[in-house]
């Protein structure tokens, strides 16, 4: 699913009036009628009281459609201007002129703390006072009805965003934002709702389809994408009935030291999990009975050295190398880093010490290949692109990394970014049970497992971190969050593929009773 910039909905917007022959007005109209459509199914004429509070520009204007719908449905609505400022857009002025002729009870106009209304924990909240334009600072009074939502406890639904969270940038305060039980969000979700620092302000979000104009939805290019699962179906490369292992490629993790060859383990046995068709493991000496013992299906090489890798040497033309799991950062182990790096002609996917010897040795990120894979946690990447002073702070440093060096980088967190250059790619698999040790090497292997049969850096890391956040999602229905661990995620991996291509369940048709027909 594509993330459209504010700049992008605004000429979407437009677009589709000029194609469609409609006015701005009647654009507002159907959209603000989905919301509504979107309450009347789910109260049915429940006589909940719902207070819309609309502002005085366009998301203001989609406020007053919806009451007006509410109203003359025969809900209990009570409507409210936030009036903040002397200025209003047409189609608010167009929309208050309508609203009043369907209701005796005008709209309830606000400029003070002194008018806000009383509302109880069992009421509904519209949110409708800023949409994506808002561009000037919260006027203190509006901050205080932002908190005054909160204290009630009511359900508040905010319309496309959140009040006062803006499309590209993290609220300096919580409290100069509306925070969102759920918002109903026009033509495609925000990237705000996906960002550690700005996710909180929505709980749940959905889309709403207005009838953009077709050609722009399909056409136009965004730099930022949201993976789900009919994104990465297309993906899937079929496997032919007379392949061999010797198709898939053969994958070489290079990892471990002394009391860390279960990252190694782990990460090796992801590779052959997601599909490569060979996995050997370069490791210190001390991990060779242990690879051999947890995992018979790798090939293992090590070093003299017992409990460290201060060479790396193979006799083998691995298809990709996934290196820096457990390998610890001895003055020894970054020197046999820094000699394979020079010599390696593999496409390479880096993780844990690899990342924090490149932080420490920046010159050597000259000597990765193009699309290299990084996967980095909070505190690797910190190593790597110093601190940040917010999330789109952040995302610049790692656009601008990727750029530099042509690297893809894999930012993990409970929505995972993939970063090519100036491209995003937001992921939606995932819980908080990978919040445990060995998770991040699994991604590894399942990334290191994907270049190896065939998949590009790229796509391969979009697909590894989908599967590895569905793979997880499947696991936690029978673990929990607590108890998951790493192991877990690669047995329900074989699951997570399948899962692409299962149909979602049909609901059995019910008489007029809702009893099940076919159980009766």
């Amino acid at each position: 699913m594509k993330i459209f910039s504010k700049e992008q909905v605004y000429e979407g917007d437009r677009l589709t009036a000029e194609r469609q022959q409609i006015t701005s007005t009647e654009l507002m109209e159907r959209a603000a009628t989905q919301i509504f459509n979107w309450m009347h199914m789910r109260m049915q004429g429940a006589q909940v009281p719902v207070h819309v509070f609309c502002g005085i520009g366009n998301n203001g204007g989609d406020g007053l459609v919806l009451a007006r719908h509410l109203i003359t449905h025969g809900y209990n609505v009570k409507t409210y201007i936030v009036n903040y400022s002397d200025k209003r857009s047409k189609d608010f002025l167009i929309n208050y002129d309508r609203i009043k002729s369907v209701t005796k009870s005008w709209p309830q106009m606000m400029t003070c703390e002194a008018d806000f209304p009383e509302i109880h924990p069992d009421d509904i909240i519209v949110d409708a006072i800023f949409g994506i334009g808002l561009n000037r600072p919260v006027v203190d009074w509006v901050k205080k009805l932002f908190m005054h939502f909160r204290s009630t406890k009511a359900f508040t639904l905010s319309v496309d965003i959140p009040s006062g969270l803006q499309t590209d940038q993290v609220p300096e305060n919580e409290n100069d934002v509306v925070w969102a039980g759920y918002t109903l969000s026009f033509a495609s979700p925000k990237l705000i709702f996906f960002l550690p620092e700005t996710a909180k302000y929505t709980v749940q979000w959905e889309v709403l389809d207005i009838g953009l104009d077709p050609e722009f939805l399909h056409t136009t290019q965004t730099d930022v994408e949201l993976i789900g699962k009919y994104e990465v179906l297309p993906i899937y490369v079929p496997r032919d009935k007379f392949s061999h292992k010797g198709q898939f490629g053969h994958s070489l993790i290079i990892g471990g030291s002394y009391g860390k060859i279960g990252a190694v383990t782990l990460t090796s046995k992801a590779a052959l999990s997601a599909g490569a068709g060979l996995v050997s493991v370069f490791t210190p000496k001390c991990g060779y009975n242990v690879i051999q013992s947890a995992f018979p299906e790798a090939m293992v090489f090590t070093d003299e050295n017992e409990k460290l890798v201060t060479y790396i040497n193979f006799d083998i033309e691995p298809t990709v190398v996934g290196v820096g799991v457990g390998l610890g950062t001895d003055v020894k182990t970054i020197s046999a880093f820094e000699a394979f790096l020079k010599q390696n002609k593999s496409p390479l996917v880096i993780d844990a010490d690899g990342i924090n010897i490149l932080s420490k040795k920046k010159a050597l990120l000259k000597l990765l290949p193009e699309n290299t894979v990084l996967t980095p946690h909070p505190k690797e990447l910190e190593r790597l692109i110093g601190t940040w002073k917010n999330d789109f702070d952040k995302l610049d440093k790692v656009k601008a990394l990727s750029k530099k060096h042509k690297v893809v980088v894999v930012i993990k967190g409970a929505n995972s970014i993939t970063v090519l250059e100036d491209k995003l790619y937001v992921n939606t698999t995932g819980n908080p049970g990978l919040s445990t040790a060995g998770s991040g090497d699994v991604l590894t292997g399942i990334i290191t497992g994907l270049i190896s049969q065939g998949y590009n850096p790229l796509v391969a890391s979009i697909y590894g971190v989908y599967l590895h956040g569905k793979s997880a999602d499947i696991a936690v229905e029978d673990f929990g969050y607590q108890s998951l661990i790493a192991s877990h995620i690669i047995e329900y991996l074989g699951e997570a593929f399948l899962d692409m291509f299962k149909q979602p369940e049909q609901q059995q048709p019910s008489d007029e009773n809702g009893n099940d027909k076919e159980q009766q």
